[in-house]
């Protein structure tokens, strides 16, 4: 998956969890896209970890293609 690919993805992302965030704050949200939402989270994390990666791999000279998603248990264990 390419950069543009992959920012494409955040911003799809990005729209559902605002769409589903307005619905919940609104009081109309089900219980399914109330659970979406961790879902939503998980993913933009793997989506932006991947992009970091392909960043790092390209600023030293590395192919960012050999950069791979990661699974949400690592992504998330993350220290911020």
């Amino acid at each position: 998956m390419q950069d543009n690919e992959i920012l494409g993805r955040i911003g799809d992302l990005i729209d559902e969890e605002h769409a589903l965030r307005a619905r919940i704050s609104a009081g109309e949200a089900t219980s399914e896209e109330r659970g979406r939402i961790k879902n939503l989270e998980e993913s933009l994390d793997q989506c932006w970890d991947l992009l970091r990666q392909r960043r790092a791999r390209r600023g030293v000279g590395e192919n960012p293609d050999g950069a791979v998603a990661r699974p949400v248990s690592e992504v998330e264990g993350y220290q911020q």
